[in-house]
Order: structure tokens, then C-alpha cells, then sequence
């Protein structure tokens, strides 16, 4: 259900509100870099700490929305729910690990391609570019990880490998972070999103 009768005096609000979130957004993509640095213990913390940060943004800004809103708020859920799952892994185990972040990809990328369809203008574009994106990074893990296997069983994970899986993160933030950021414009605008 829309509520696109909205008082004129919202609109500069829920703006405001969708682009602080997307502008956050875009910072965490720079605290996947810690990624490489920390132990693998810590790394799995700290891919937690992000997703669970973007998650609860995703869910503020959806909650502004106009239009798709249910749609937007899943996607903030299952990216709040895969950062939450960090947290049950410990161990830090990178195999673990790096196939949650390829289902969270994979199924995030589900609930923007049904958002598509739903949307409309420029936003419809940024979020049809924001589902491909973390398709790809997904199907870039899965045959990252499955290549990596043998590395990983031998040698642990590798510098390289978990540098690869920071790139992964920060470029879903980006592009979720510049979705927001799109959405806050046309909210501003009155455009239909």
C-alpha cells in the first residue's frame, strides 16, 4: 500500500532521514577495509558490526518510504539478520562466513529485483543496478570461494582472499548508499520512487 497523499511538510523530513542513512551507508563501505588488518576472529566481528550497522540504516530509510517501503524494510531485515549471524560464527571460520554473505547477496538481491517492479524513474534504475550488483558479488563469491577451497583448507585464509571479501562488502555498501541517496533526492522532489 502507497501513501502518496503525504503532507508537503514530510517530504523534507523523510529526505533528510533517507539521505543521513545513505551517507552512513557509504562511510561503512570504507570500515570494510579494517577487514585485512584484524585476525579472523575479529573479522568476523567486524563484518558483523557493518552489516548490522547497514541493516538498521537500510530500515530507517525504508521505513520513509513512500512506495515500496515493505520491500525496502526486508532488505534492511535480511541484511540486519545476516550481520546478527556473524555473531552466532565465533570461530570467525571464513568458509562459514563466506557463504552467509553469498545468501544475504543472493537474497537481497531477490527483494530488489521484486522491488524493480515496483518502482518508478531513476530509482527504479538505481535499484535494478543495486539488485544486479550484489548478484554479481554473490555469484563472484560463489566462484571465489568455491577456487579458494583448496587454498583455504591448505594455507588459511590469505591476505589477498579476505582483501577480496573487504571489496565484496564495500561495494554493496556503495551502491546501497547511493541508492539512498537517490531516493532522498527524489523525495525531495516529490517524484514518485
Amino acid at each position: 500500500m502507497t501513501d502518496s497523499v503525504q503532507p508537503e511538510s514530510s517530504r523534507p523530513h523523510k529526505a533528510r532521514s533517507i539521505a543521513i542513512c545513505g551517507i552512513l551507508i557509504l562511510l561503512l563501505s570504507a570500515g570494510s577495509a579494517l577487514l585485512p588488518i584484524v585476525d579472523r576472529q575479529a573479522g568476523a566481528r567486524v563484518v558483523g558490526i557493518l552489516l548490522c550497522a547497514a541493516g538498521v540504516l537500510e530500515l530507517i530509510a525504508g521505513s520513509q518510504r513512500r512506495e515500496v517501503r515493505g520491500l525496502a524494510m526486508a532488505a534492511g531485515g535480511i541484511t540486519l539478520l545476516a550481520g546478527l549471524s556473524f555473531f552466532l560464527n565465533p570461530a570467525g571460520q571464513f568458509m562459514p562466513v563466506a557463504y552467509l554473505v553469498m545468501s544475504w547477496l543472493f537474497l537481497r538481491s531477490l527483494i530488489l529485483l521484486v522491488t524493480v517492479g515496483k518502482s518508478h524513474g531513476s530509482v527504479r534504475m538505481w535499484t535494478a543496478f543495486s539488485a544486479a550488483m550484489d548478484f554479481l558479488l554473490g555469484m563472484f563469491l560463489l566462484l571465489g570461494v568455491s577456487i579458494s577451497a583448496l587454498i583455504l583448507s591448505l594455507f588459511g585464509p590469505t591476505a589477498p582472499l579476505v582483501a577480496t571479501f573487504a571489496w565484496v562488502l564495500a561495494l554493496s555498501f556503495v551502491v546501497t548508499g547511493s541508492l539512498q541517496l537517490e531516493i532522498a533526492s527524489c523525495e525531495r522532489s516529490g517524484e514518485s520512487r
